[in-house]
């Protein structure tokens, strides 16, 4: 596939978008010589990923020169830190290995960047109206002042450079970084950024007053009006907030309700907390679970028909030290589409793969972790797929939507029905394509590459970061190289970010780096724009309505088969994959954002290191 211009546009590194700025003396800092950054758009796309790892190797050969840290030490958290897929900096702090302050001296020393104490931190927030507490937290960025020309900020991993990008995306011009310690950077933003909610006045009255002494009924107050009003009113208003998930926990002196809306959750007004037994039952009698048995952890289903919908609720219990802990997963039946638009693809992603899914057979595995809309994703491509002439089985757990004409079945491990026994079971059913909801095990993968072997459309889900990765974890599960290469078409790695609320979103001019950049990817002949969210009555104040899917598909090619049978690391399959034109999650995710569909926040979000 060749490259298009998006993509060269994205790979570019010519024009620098984020500088350094001269630091003014301040008592607070620390002076140090100016730095210059680059701005960076895909670390594994071009020579700023080989600047980054430069930079944090000479921090860390300057740590063990001053036997701060030893090879050993090192050599543990670096383990760890490919382990957990996190950054290896942060890592060395978070074991207790090196202090914050000497870890953050440094970063300052060799980098050439202030180091900022407390004392120069804000005492009022700077541009609360631009950075959600969210990004701040999880970048561990505060803003300390801003001028026409620049942002000021602190923040702890300064090797972050897509944090710093997403700074200067946002407040559209240049960002001045300086180092700061992590626990007093996020001290700051609790104090001026975290807003104080008020607890909720009105709770009581609206749920009802319960007595204490009822609740060893539990069954029979659990079959009451004034409970069953309570309950349902938690799934009413979970569906009128677009929730898909509901969350009732027990806490010592608290009943804690919380909506999982557009991946992210909120809390909400609870019932009172000597109603707790009481709700918890009703849930579990809707649920068909035995209210008794408060031990152990138990699943149910609730179908219910809520304002004119038919909901079905997926429950989840566990027992913890105040109670059961409920969660339900609100699916709706009527509004899913499985439609590849609607859900976000286009561009060559999209088209990589539409190509797969015409191949006669092979496998296509979709990668992500939990709760990235990889079942989405495969119901989609099983629609498509879907025709008269066609067979299709898949093997579920669980069986999440319904679909007309494909023969589903549930996984029930307790009586040794698992992904690998139907897929054996099912060989013999004749199908034409197949679909595992997950390759857990070397057995069930095994059987799916040799269903792809004898004609079959085999498609699965795997728990990886990125495309290139599912190949090297189905290696380490056993699955021969050439096998792999013999049947697998491609791999889809995704995720989910947030879609701005068209009716409030606002625009904002980018950057004029920016503009030059990237300003061909619109055809508009207005200046470019980049959009942030508001809030309004539409999205409930939160400035993002829905969610849409950001991907990368890594196409089996020659290249890419030749590196496999040679054991090439993720890294290095990655790498031949963009050179043969995939477009990265972070870079799918970027085109978005500079179309107004989401925010440069959520993108770094999701694919931060993509």
């Amino acid at each position: 596939m060749d490259t298009n211009p998006a993509q060269d546009a994205l790979l570019s590194e010519d024009t620098p978008v984020i500088r350094g700025l001269r630091d003014k003396p301040d008592e607070a800092i620390q002076e140090s010589p100016e730095r210059t950054m680059e701005d960076i758009d895909d670390p594994q796309a071009g020579s700023a990923g080989d600047d980054l790892r430069s930079a944090e190797a000479r921090v860390l050969a300057h740590l063990q020169a001053q036997s701060k840290i030893t090879a050993g030490d090192l050599g543990r958290a670096r383990r760890l830190a490919d382990d957990a897929g996190d950054p290896l900096v942060p890592m060395l702090v978070r074991l207790g290995l090196i202090s914050e302050r000497d870890m953050a001296r440094a970063i300052s020393e060799i980098l050439g960047i202030p180091l900022v104490e407390s004392s120069g931190f804000p005492s009022e927030p700077v541009r609360e109206d631009l950075f959600s507490l969210r990004f701040l937290k999880d970048a561990r960025i505060l803003p300390l002042n801003e001028d026409d020309d620049a942002i000021r900020i602190a923040i702890a991993n300064p090797l972050d450079d897509y944090a710093l990008a997403a700074i200067g995306m946002a407040a559209g011009k240049a960002v001045s970084p300086l180092v700061g310690l992590p626990t007093e950077i996020e001290s700051a933003i609790e104090q001026l950024y975290e807003k104080i909610e008020e607890e909720p006045a009105e709770t009581e009255s609206e749920f009802g007053d319960f007595d204490e002494e009822d609740i060893e009924h539990l069954k029979d107050l659990a079959s009451e009006a004034p409970v069953i009003r309570m309950v349902n009113q938690l799934i009413q208003k979970a569906v009128e907030s677009r929730a898909s998930d509901i969350h009732v926990e027990p806490f010592a002196d608290v009943l804690k309700v919380r909506y999982r809306v557009d991946g992210i959750l909120n809390e909400v007004d609870a019932p009172p907390v000597r109603s707790t037994a009481a709700v918890i039952s009703r849930v579990k009698i809707m649920a068909k679970l035995n209210i008794a048995e408060r031990r152990l952890p138990q699943d149910g289903r609730i179908p219910i028909r809520i304002q004119g919908k038919d909901l079905d609720l997926r429950v989840s219990t566990v027992p913890t030290m105040f109670g059961e802990s409920v969660v339900m997963r609100l699916l709706d039946k009527e509004n899913v589409r499985f439609d590849l638009d609607a859900l976000g693809f286009d561009g060559p992603p999209r088209q990589s793969l539409a190509e797969i899914l015409e191949r006669p057979y092979g496998i296509l595995l979709v990668t992500g972790p939990t709760g990235s809309g990889k079942s989405t994703t495969l119901y989609t491509a099983l629609s498509r797929l879907n025709t008269e002439a066609r067979k299709i089985i898949t093997v579920e757990d669980p069986v999440e939507y319904q679909l007309p004409g494909i023969n589903q079945i549930q996984v029930k491990s307790a009586i040794g029905m698992t992904f690998a026994g139907a897929l054996r079971a099912i060989m013999r059913q004749d199908p034409d394509i197949i679909m595992v909801g997950e390759m857990r095990d070397l057995e069930t993968a095994r059987i799916a590459v040799q269903s792809a072997l004898t004609g079959h459309i085999v498609l699965s889900t795997l728990h990886t970061n990125d495309a290139a990765s599912g190949v090297t974890r189905l290696l380490d599960m056993g699955v021969e190289d050439y096998l792999l290469t013999s049947t697998i078409n491609g791999i889809l790695a995704q995720r989910l970010v947030r879609r701005l609320c068209p009716h409030c979103r606002a625009p904002y001019p980018a950057v004029p780096e920016l503009a030059e950049r990237f300003g061909h990817l619109h055809s508009d002949s207005e200046p470019l724009e980049l959009f942030r969210a508001v809030g309004c009555d539409a999205c409930n104040g939160t400035g993002y309505h829905g969610r849409l899917v950001i991907t990368e598909v890594l196409t089996m090619s020659d290249r890419i088969r030749k590196a496999v049978l040679a054991h090439a690391t993720a890294t290095e399959i990655r790498q031949i994959a963009m050179t043969e034109g995939m477009v990265s999650m972070y870079q799918d995710g970027l085109r978005k954002a500079l179309d107004g569909r989401t925010t440069i926040e959520e993108v770094l979000r999701v694919a931060e290191g993509n």
